[in-house]
């Protein structure tokens, strides 16, 4: 199967995702959380999403597990929306990469703040 088909159908995979995450009523979901990256197997099969939350990677970790016990009802909504032969099975991963990113953003702008005092 060419690459290119399986980029486009894991960008579809996101962007539906993104939307049907949205409906999801379970309380364990919720909160600022972010669909990092999504690894699609070559023959559509499985899907690997990586979930972070601006809120820490605890938070991740308990929206995973809502994701978890609302995978039945997230699937049944993807196959529907993107008209796939065969819906991926989804396997739902704690990324901490949102929290390291602002990490890194305030050590950033730490340097930029002790250069600009050095300067005067």
């Amino acid at each position: 199967m060419p690459s290119y088909r399986i980029d486009r159908i894991t960008e579809d995979i996101k962007r539906e995702l993104n939307v049907i995450l949205r409906e999801v009523k379970d309380p364990r979901v919720g909160g600022f959380i972010s669909i990092v990256k999504v690894d699609v197997s070559n023959d559509l099969s499985y899907a690997k999403v990586y979930i972070s939350s601006l809120e820490g990677i605890e938070k991740a970790k308990e929206s995973v597990k809502g994701l978890k016990a609302a995978s039945g009802f997230i699937r049944s909504r993807l196959g529907s929306s993107l008209h796939l032969r065969k819906t991926p099975e989804l396997k739902f991963i704690a990324d901490a990469s949102i929290e390291k990113g602002f990490e890194l953003f305030d050590k950033l702008n730490k340097l930029n703040i002790s250069e600009d005092t050095d300067n005067e």
